[in-house]
């Protein structure tokens, strides 16, 4: 199950066959902070990102990242993932790509920032593998589900 991995800019192309195919946790976090649809969440974060990609696996669509700008003269970016079961079915690899995506979105903010569903356990090992720091749970959206900020500093890694 070696599985190529091929990393090109986001386009719109993508999001339909991500979001009919997108991980439960992923599904249940963008609804519970949200109320928005996979598709209409892919949109939106693609749309709001001034860096976005598409993982695709052996050519197909399967994971959608980037970040956006929160402040940009304090440089903050709020990055973000969304995918399909290929995050776990293909993890090692991920994990390997995932630190030059680390950087690059580094390369552009001197600080990181957004939340996780804390019921996404799988998000938040990856998150902290990266070397982001988790807060406590905290409820952000009005169904009271709990998430957790994330954040890394430039200057911590």
């Amino acid at each position: 199950m070696a599985g190529k991995i091929e990393i090109v800019p986001a386009r719109a192309a993508h999001i339909r066959s991500i979001a009919r195919r997108m991980r439960k946790a992923d599904i249940d976090e963008v609804f519970a902070s949200s109320g928005r649809s996979p598709a209409q969440a892919l949109a939106f974060s693609m749309r709001r990102s001034s860096i976005a990609y598409t993982a695709l696996v052996d050519g197909r669509p399967e994971v959608m990242f980037g970040a956006g700008d929160l402040n940009v003269l304090a440089e903050i970016g709020a990055p973000w993932l969304l995918g399909t079961d290929a995050v776990e079915t293909y993890y090692m690899q991920f994990l390997r790509r995932s630190v030059s995506w680390r950087g690059q979105l580094l390369a552009r903010y001197r600080v990181l920032r957004n939340v996780v569903d804390d019921r996404n356990t799988a998000s938040k090992r990856w998150l902290s593998w990266l070397g982001f720091k988790l807060s406590e749970p905290m409820p952000i959206s009005k169904g009271g589900q709990m998430f957790r900020l994330f954040e890394m500093k430039a200057s911590d890694v």
